[in-house]
């Protein structure tokens, strides 16, 4: 596996993410969303505007491999018995980078972050319970990565995200 530099970003990195997400992004979902909910999508999720709400006010921590990749997460609250729930919001592996292991690094960079969050949220009451989730289009190629690095389908939803746009995801899960 070749050795990445993966590296915390901040708000100056916003155009970085989104040069990426413009070819990725588009690449992954060509042949999946119209054309019509890609552009509200890539707006909803991608305009500056969106990505600095997320990593202010919404709390995602974003890492990247500049120009390769990058991932973000996000604490979600807790389930029913206490355990600590953390999204996973992106993943994506630029083309030409694919298949490299580098989706693996990101994974695994959001998997020790989570666990250090999991520590802190500890405190000396032992050790708390957490889970990884993801949402992934229901005809994403990436279920089969996702299945492959030890995650599991835990339910399925189609959730309107506005514009009579809705995403057909399975929520895919990894216990920590």
């Amino acid at each position: 596996m070749a050795d990445f530099k993966i590296r915390k970003a901040a708000l100056q990195d916003i155009p970085a993410i989104r040069a990426m997400a413009d070819v990725v992004f588009r690449r992954t979902y060509k042949d999946i969303l119209s054309p019509a909910q890609m552009e509200y999508m890539m707006d909803m999720m991608y305009s500056v505007s969106s990505l600095e709400r997320q990593m202010t006010v919404q709390r995602n921590t974003f890492f990247l491999a500049d120009g390769m990749g990058y991932v973000s997460f996000r604490p979600d609250g807790s389930d029913a018995d206490g355990t600590a729930v953390f999204h996973l919001e992106k993943l994506y592996v630029m083309p030409d980078c694919q298949k490299t292991g580098l989706g693996r690094v990101l994974f695994d960079t959001v998997v020790s972050e989570v666990r250090k969050e999991l520590e802190k949220m500890s405190g000396k009451t032992g050790k708390l319970k957490g889970r990884l989730e993801l949402n992934v289009n229901r005809n994403n190629q990436a279920i089969g990565f996702y299945e492959h690095i030890g995650m599991y389908k835990a339910r399925q939803g189609d959730f309107p995200i506005g514009d009579g746009f809705y995403m057909n995801d399975y929520i895919m899960a990894l216990d920590l």
